[in-house]
């Protein structure tokens, strides 16, 4: 598999906490949703993409049962609302306070 963050891919991912890796992920999600705002769907997919490369790198790492269903629910919830028919109905601040978290706690551990 040939990937965007191929430092990270490498190992460097695995060096960052739960916590930070989730905040990566929500800042490709703002970025996601902020060219798509913008009227610029192409740059807006590519950083969806690179979402779910981080996400999918979060989930390779995890042994937690619990922490893998709900990262697994979050992948599943993420596509249909940004990809799919948005079936959850989820919004764009849904996802924004969902990351928002991750990124003040990430803060908080520097």
């Amino acid at each position: 598999m040939t990937y965007v963050h191929q430092e990270l891919a490498q190992g460097r991912w695995k060096q960052l906490s739960f916590v930070e890796q989730m905040a990566n992920v929500g800042s490709e999600i703002e970025r996601t949703i902020a060219w798509r705002e913008k009227g610029k769907p192409d740059i807006s997919r590519r950083a969806f993409e690179r979402a779910l490369e981080l996400l999918d790198l979060t989930i390779a790492n995890v042994t937690d049962f619990a922490k893998l269903k709900e990262l697994l629910r979050v992948r599943e919830a993420l596509a249909d609302h940004f990809v799919f028919d948005n079936e959850y109905h989820s919004t764009d601040e849904s996802w924004q306070r969902y990351f928002r978290f991750f990124l003040f706690a990430s803060r908080g551990n520097r």
